[in-house]
């Protein structure tokens, strides 16, 4: 069965799309009902709507429930994108990249004029650091960006596998390490520390991106992220 509060959620989501908007399509299970439902609109009220896709397995869904999804290159900006989430705190920070598409994620999260994540309660969390952190890393050198994470940053880092044990690669072909946060207390020196280290493509904390978060309680919760 469905998790109702993801149900709750994506379907709120649906008041933030109107008529002529560009549309990010997000990555997960949350997104995935998202798309359903959006799909579903579109047809039913005739809306012109165009997608851009922040992972493969979304753009199939998107074209196949009738989406135009176009790429990301061919719009120049996005209106508005919907995507779920791994972890958020109180601050609309969170953790992304459980799908494995946070790569695609944040170019598109950066292309857009406003970023909706949708998830059920359980996801909130006063500090992040309950979900594993992923690490998008190129594979030339990836065994030396695991000793760095291991060794200098005592990350506890582990490599994401298929069932099979083989390394799980990302849509753009690279590896993704899982790191514990927990015991992290700067996290903007992290996020900074990580990704100026050769050879990380990128990491799944998505700071001061989140416009609003829409939680998916009864009623549904609607949250704001403070500018200062």
């Amino acid at each position: 069965m469905k998790n109702i509060g993801k149900i709750s959620a994506a379907t709120a989501a649906l008041d933030f799309v109107s008529d002529n908007m560009i549309v990010g399509l997000g990555s997960g299970s949350t997104a995935r009902i998202f798309i359903e439902k959006l799909a579903n609109r579109v047809k039913t009220e005739k809306l012109n709507i165009t997608c851009v896709a922040t992972s493969i397995s979304s753009q199939e869904l998107g074209i196949e429930n009738g989406l135009n999804v176009v790429d990301l290159d061919s719009v120049d900006k996005i209106d508005v994108t919907i995507d779920g989430a791994d972890e958020v705190d109180k601050n609309l920070n969170g953790i992304k990249g459980g799908g494995a598409a946070l790569f695609y994620e944040k170019i598109v999260a950066k292309a857009s004029e406003k970023n909706i994540w949708i998830v059920d309660p359980s996801k909130q969390s006063e500090k992040l650091g309950a979900f594993k952190l992923p690490i998008e890393v190129l594979p030339l050198g990836s065994a030396h960006v695991f000793r760095y994470l291991d060794s200098e940053l005592n990350l506890d880092p582990t490599y994401r596998k298929n069932k099979d044990g083989s390394l799980l690669t990302t849509d753009s072909g690279n590896y993704i390490i899982d790191v514990d946060i927990s015991n992290v207390s700067n996290i903007d020196g992290l996020s900074t520390q990580l990704i100026e280290h050769v050879g990380i493509i990128e990491h799944g904390l998505f700071l001061n991106i989140c416009d609003t978060l829409i939680i998916g309680n009864n009623p549904v919760e609607i949250k704001t992220r403070k500018v200062y």
